[in-house]
């Protein structure tokens, strides 16, 4: 798993590549941190290289998320492969989370 994080035109952008499960997962949330704890709410995520996420990958997410919209700022996902997406929509992370 990849994390590259950029800040550009007053949004920070994030691609993500490869796996995020139980191996990597606390070094994704670790990765993710600074972003919760910044003041640029806008964050988009770039998931096209994203291959796989676990229910831990999901809590990073949401907590991205909580901090975020407790920011007044937005959160998308882009360009997630059709499996991905379909763990995002059983567990019902598409109803919380844009994904476009």
């Amino acid at each position: 798993m990849e994390v590259i994080i950029n800040k550009q035109d007053g949004k920070t952008l994030v691609a993500l590549k490869g796996r995020i499960d139980t191996t990597n997962a606390d070094q994704f949330q670790q990765e993710l941190t600074p972003l919760m704890e910044g003041e640029n709410p806008d964050i988009d995520i770039d998931c096209a290289e994203m291959t796989y996420t676990s229910s831990q990958g999901l809590r990073t997410f949401l907590l991205l998320q909580k901090s975020v919209s407790t920011k007044g700022g937005k959160m998308v996902l882009r360009n997630m492969n059709p499996m991905v997406k379909e763990v995002f929509d059983i567990t019902g992370f598409s109803n919380i989370i844009t994904i476009l």
